[in-house]
C-alpha cells in the first residue's frame, strides 16, 4: 500500500465532516466568532433550513485584509494566546470553522474594522479561495454561506426536512441568546418566523432573556440559584418541580458562557430533583457554570459541546447541594399553572399533565437491587423492618407523621388524632388570620379527600393524602440525617466481583460509603466484601447495588445509589403512615394540615412528583362562569 498526502481540499473536507454535521453547526460556529469579536448585536437569516442560505451579520471588531486572507486558512485563529490550551477564554480557537465551512460549500466573507477607509471581502467555493477584494461595509462582518454540501453531496442527503433543519438552527440561536443575555440577536428568513431578542440591562438580565425565549411561565415558576464553592460559581434558574416536561431539551447549561450538553452536568441535575419528581419527567433550568479556565477542558469534541473537568465531583456538588437548597427554600409553593390547568381540565373534562397512575399496596423498588427470589410473598410491612426509623408505632389508632420523630415537638396537626364525623368546616366561623396565610382557611372537605380552602382572592384545593404524604417522607428524612443511618453487620460477608477497576473505585470512595451505611473491603484482587449494609436495606440484592454504585462512579465519577434506595423505602413508610383517603377530617385537622404544610420544604409537590395543590384565582372563576 502506498502512503499519499491527502490534498489540501480533501483535508478541509474531512475537517468539515467532523465540525460541520448541519446547517445548525454553522450557525453555532459563526455567531461564537461575532460574540467572540465583542459583538453587540448579531443578525441570523436562513433559508431553506439553512442548506440554500445562512448569512450572519454582526457589529463587533471585523478584521483587516490580511487577518481575512489568513482566517480561512485552517489552524488560524486570534483567540489563543501563545499557544495556551489550558486556559481558553473564548468560544472558538481551534482555527478550524471559516475554512471547514468553506470546503463544502460557497461562502464570502465581507469584514471591516472601524480605523479602516473601507472593507475587505473574500469567498470561497467548494475550498478553492479567491483573492481578497475590496468592500463596502460598515463596522463589524458579515459571513453569507450558500448551497451547504453542495461538494459533498453524500452528507447532504442525510440531512432532515428544511422544517427539521430550521427548528435545529432555532434551539442553537437560542441556547447562545441565553448565554448572552447582554448581546442583540434577531434570526429571521424565508423559512420561519421573525425572532428577535433585545439586548437586556439591569439585574435581572438572565430572568428577563429567559422570560422571552423559555417562557413567561417558566420565569413565574422559577427559583434563583446562586452559590460558589472553592472558586466554581453557580449561578441561574430552575424551574419548580411541578413545573417539568417530558424530555430534557429545555435544560439550558452554560459553563463559562459556552452552550453545553455535559452528561455529568444532566445527571446532578437529575439527582437534585430525583426526591421531588417523577422519573419520566424532566426540569426547566437555566444555569452557568464559571470556574478557572485551567479547571476545565472545553476541547475533548470537534464541536465542543461536551467538556471535562478536572474535579467533576466538586462541581456534581455544588449543583446538587445548590439545587436542592433553593428547591428546600421553596417550601410550600407549587406551580402557577396549576390553575390554569386546572380550568382547562374542567372545561375540557380531561387530565393535566402531571396526571399519573395511582397504584395501591406496596410496588417494589424498580432496577437490580430486588431480585424476584427476594420479593416478600405477603406485602411489604415495614413495620415489622429491623431498620425502620425508631419511635412510636404508625399503625397505632391515631398516629400520624410527627409521631415518628425520636425527639422533638410535634406539629399541632399531630395532636389531632382523633376520628371525625364529618367536614362541616363551613359551619365554623372564618378565620380572617388564616385567609390571609398563603394556603388560606380550611371551609370544607370534598370526596373525602380533597380540602377546600378560601383565600383572600380566590380558593385553593389540597389533596390531604398526597399532602401529609409528603409531610411524613420529610420527618422521616429529617430523623435520618439526626440520627444517622443504622448499619446491620452481615453474619456472612457477601462477596461481590467486580473489574479491577471497578474494585478500585469503590474502595477510594469506601469512606464515604461507609457514611451511608454500607461498609464494604478489599477482598483480593477482582471483589470487594460487604461487611455491613444499611439496615432499612437488610432484604435488597446487595450484589446488585454495590454493582450499580461501582457503574455510577465509573459513569459520573459520584453515586447516589443508596441514598436514593433508602428513600424509596421512607416514601413506601411514608405513604403508609399517611392520612388516608377517606378519612374526614375536622376543621382544627384541616387548618393544622394546611398550617404545616406552609412551614415544610417541599411540600407543594408530593413523593411522586405530583401537585399536592392547586389555587384557583376569583378572577379565574369568574371567567369560567362568564362573569367576566
Amino acid at each position: 500500500m502506498i502512503v499519499r498526502q491527502l490534498s489540501e481540499t480533501t483535508v478541509n473536507r474531512i475537517a468539515a465532516g467532523e465540525v460541520i454535521e448541519r446547517p445548525a453547526s454553522v450557525v453555532k460556529e459563526l455567531v461564537e466568532n461575532a460574540l467572540d469579536a465583542g459583538a453587540t448585536r448579531i443578525e441570523v437569516v436562513t433559508a431553506g433550513g439553512g442548506k440554500t442560505l445562512v448569512r450572519v451579520v454582526d457589529d463587533g471588531f471585523g478584521m483587516s485584509a490580511a487577518d481575512l486572507a489568513l482566517a480561512v486558512q485552517r489552524h488560524c485563529t486570534s483567540k489563543l494566546a501563545e499557544d495556551d490550551l489550558f486556559r481558553i477564554e473564548s468560544l472558538g480557537f481551534r482555527g478550524e470553522a471559516l475554512p471547514s465551512i468553506g470546503a463544502v460549500s460557497r461562502m464570502t466573507i465581507a469584514t471591516r474594522r472601524a480605523e479602516d477607509a473601507h472593507g475587505s471581502e473574500i469567498g470561497l467555493d467548494g475550498g478553492l479561495v479567491c483573492e481578497v477584494r475590496p468592500s463596502g461595509l460598515t463596522r463589524g462582518t458579515r459571513v453569507e454561506v450558500r448551497d451547504l454540501f453542495f461538494a459533498t453531496p453524500a452528507r447532504l442527503k442525510f440531512l432532515k426536512s428544511d422544517r427539521a433543519e430550521t427548528a435545529a438552527i432555532t434551539e442553537v440561536v437560542k441556547r447562545l441568546a441565553l448565554a448572552r443575555p447582554d448581546v442583540r440577536f434577531s434570526l429571521s428568513g424565508s423559512d420561519r418566523s421573525a425572532l428577535d431578542w433585545p439586548a437586556t440591562r439591569g439585574d435581572d438580565v438572565l430572568a428577563a432573556r429567559a422570560a422571552a425565549i423559555v417562557g413567561d411561565d417558566f420565569v413565574a415558576n422559577a427559583l434563583p440559584v446562586a452559590a460558589e464553592r472553592e472558586g466554581v460559581r453557580l449561578a441561574g434558574l430552575i424551574g419548580l418541580p411541578t413545573f417539568h416536561r417530558a424530555a430534557s431539551t429545555q435544560q439550558y447549561l452554560t459553563v463559562n458562557g459556552r452552550p453545553v450538553r455535559d452528561k455529568m452536568l444532566f445527571g446532578a441535575i437529575r439527582g437534585a430533583y430525583a426526591d421531588v419528581m417523577s422519573s419520566d419527567r424532566h426540569a426547566v433550568v437555566v444555569l452557568d457554570v464559571e470556574l478557572d479556565p485551567h479547571e476545565v477542558d472545553v476541547n475533548v469534541h470537534p464541536t465542543k459541546a461536551d467538556v471535562r473537568f478536572r474535579d467533576s465531583g466538586l462541581v456534581r456538588g455544588l449543583v446538587v447541594g445548590a439545587l436542592r437548597q433553593a428547591l428546600a427554600s421553596a417550601g410550600h409553593r407549587a406551580t402557577s399553572t396549576g390553575g390554569a390547568a386546572t380550568l382547562a381540565a374542567l372545561r375540557t373534562g380531561g387530565a393535566t399533565t402531571w396526571d399519573r397512575p395511582r397504584t395501591s399496596g406496596w410496588t417494589p423498588p424498580s432496577g437490580p437491587l430486588w431480585r424476584a427470589a427476594d420479593r416478600p410473598a405477603a406485602p411489604f410491612d415495614w413495620r415489622q423492618d429491623a431498620g425502620r426509623p425508631v419511635g412510636p408505632d404508625l399503625a397505632a389508632p391515631g398516629a400520624i407523621a410527627g409521631s415518628v420523630l425520636a425527639e422533638g415537638p410535634a406539629s399541632p396537626f399531630d395532636a389531632l388524632t382523633s376520628p371525625s364525623a364529618d367536614a362541616r368546616a363551613h359551619e365554623t366561623p372564618l378565620d380572617e388570620a388564616a385567609e390571609a396565610r398563603p394556603l388560606g382557611a380550611a371551609r370544607a372537605q370534598v370526596h373525602a379527600n380533597y380540602i377546600v380552602a378560601q383565600t383572600r382572592d380566590g380558593l385553593v384545593i389540597v389533596d390531604a393524602h398526597a399532602a401529609h404524604e409528603r409531610l411524613t417522607y420529610e420527618k422521616l428524612k429529617a430523623q435520618m440525617a439526626a440520627t444517622g443511618v443504622s448499619r446491620q453487620l452481615l453474619l456472612i460477608p457477601e462477596i461481590v466481583e467486580l473489574p479491577e477497576e471497578d474494585v478500585a473505585r469503590l474502595l477510594a470512595r469506601a469512606e464515604e460509603l461507609e457514611g451511608v451505611g454500607l461498609v464494604i473491603e478489599s477482598f483480593g484482587g477482582g471483589a470487594v466484601a460487604v461487611r455491613e449494609t444499611p439496615a432499612i436495606l437488610k432484604n435488597g440484592d446487595i450484589a446488585g447495588l454495590v454493582r450499580d454504585v461501582a457503574d455510577d462512579l465509573a459513569e459520573w465519577d459520584a453515586s447516589n445509589r443508596v441514598g436514593e434506595r433508602i428513600d424509596e423505602i421512607l416514601a413506601t413508610m411514608a405513604c403508609h403512615g399517611s392520612v388516608r383517603t377517606g378519612r374526614r377530617l375536622r376543621p382544627q385537622e384541616m387548618d393544622a394540615l394546611l398550617r404545616e404544610m406552609e412551614a415544610t420544604p417541599n411540600s407543594g409537590q408530593c413523593n411522586h412528583g405530583r401537585p399536592t395543590w392547586v389555587e384557583l384565582k376569583l378572577s379565574d372563576i369568574e371567567r369560567l362562569f362568564g362573569r367576566k
